[in-house]
């Protein structure tokens, strides 16, 4: 199998996996409990969220656990604009956000709110004089992914930080599920920021919300006791301990890996030059993920034509709504590419032997499918 589909979920490294199964047959009280049971679960919780918030250079009551990042992106909008709707109604956004971004917009244009999509440049990149531009009085959430899932523009998230900050009413959240992992990012520059543990090679079900410790918003979940007062429910001790072990995992030797996946990257990129595609791609992009569009033949076609030599890839992000990307489309201007693109995501556990072979197999199938006609 040559799994190239990282940037929608990553396989759970085996020693997060040991850790899980660990935590759950030796921990097995309930955290807010007062007996020594509860207590040892509490403790593993403390000592797990002040080594995330150790990694993340951020404080551990900055840390509201979700259960994913579709979780955390919700309660990060929702949160705010409930909690500060006498600012006003202004939120400004890009084209390139994950559909966990996109939905909750779209549901508060239908209470009133006016949403905004900033300009961006010939590289998928944020128009800062455009957000300038945009940035009002009543302008009372900027939510910008970090880095797109799809095509994988990263944003220079400190400039733009500091153009919101201009209206210090202003909150800036970042979805930055594509960045943990991936890159080493400066968190405090943002006042939120959204994350997922299935991105790090961790368990599924389990992410986290940053939140800088001054802000208040308010929770999606009310109910009982929990590690914050911003997302009720009993601890999931297993997870939160997994999460933990994960990030701190996927950091090690990240100098290392990082050379290794971008080195990875030039080798893949040359070897698709020499094929009938547009790179979508380009050098703004993250390392790991590769977009491109192949003429004349679906993405799925050709997805499933590679699933029977057990190769994955993806079309879109695995959790999009739409037939056409978006975000592709953004950064192209062209429809066509967009409904042709592809999207091959790479780690540092990615051989060159696997590319070869996918190259190989993927060459092959491009000949194929387009004297078929598949369109």
């Amino acid at each position: 199998m040559i799994y190239l589909d990282y940037s929608a979920t990553t396989p759970v490294d085996y020693e997060v996996i040991d850790t899980y199964s660990k935590v759950c047959k030796d921990f097995i009280g309930n955290p807010n409990s007062l007996h020594k049971l509860g207590c040892d679960a509490k403790k593993l919780i403390d000592a797990s969220t002040n080594q995330i918030a150790s990694i993340l250079k951020v404080k551990p009551q900055e840390i509201i656990y979700t259960s994913g990042a579709s979780e955390a992106n919700n309660l990060a909008i929702k949160g705010v604009v409930s909690k500060y709707s006498n600012r006003g109604k202004h939120i400004i956004t890009t084209e390139l956000e994950h559909s966990s971004i996109v939905a909750p917009l779209n549901y508060l244009s239908t209470k009133g709110y006016e949403i905004d999509f900033v300009k961006l440049d010939e590289f998928g990149q944020v128009d800062l004089e455009d957000l300038k531009r945009l940035i009002r009085k009543d302008t009372i959430l900027v939510t910008i992914a970090s880095v797109n899932s799809e095509v994988g523009i990263k944003q220079d998230i400190k400039k733009i930080s500091e153009i919101v900050k201009t209206n210090p009413k202003t909150i800036f959240h970042s979805d930055v599920t594509q960045s943990i992992g991936k890159e080493k990012i400066d968190l405090t520059c943002l006042d939120l920021a959204s994350m997922s543990c299935q991105k790090f090679f961790g368990m599924k079900g389990v992410g986290a919300l940053y939140k800088k410790e001054n802000l208040v918003i308010d929770p999606l979940i009310h109910g009982g006791k929990s590690t914050t007062i911003y997302r009720s429910g009993t601890p999931a001790t297993p997870l939160i301990a997994s999460f933990a072990k994960a990030l701190r995992l996927v950091y090690e030797d990240f100098s290392k890996k990082d050379k290794y996946v971008h080195e990875l990257n030039k080798y893949l990129k040359d070897k698709l030059s020499n094929l009938e595609v547009s790179i979508n791609s380009n050098e703004y992009c993250v390392p790991q993920i590769v977009n491109l569009s192949i003429n004349n033949i679906k993405p799925e076609t050709m997805q499933h034509a590679l699933e029977e030599y057990e190769i994955y890839i993806s079309t879109q992000t695995a959790c999009s709504t739409n037939n056409y990307s978006k975000a592709v489309y953004a950064v192209t201007n062209s429809k066509d590419k967009a409904s042709h693109s592809i999207r091959i995501s790479i780690s540092y556990k990615t051989t060159y032997e696997e590319i070869d072979k996918f190259i190989e197999v993927f060459k092959k199938l491009l000949t194929k499918l387009n004297i078929r006609g598949d369109k």
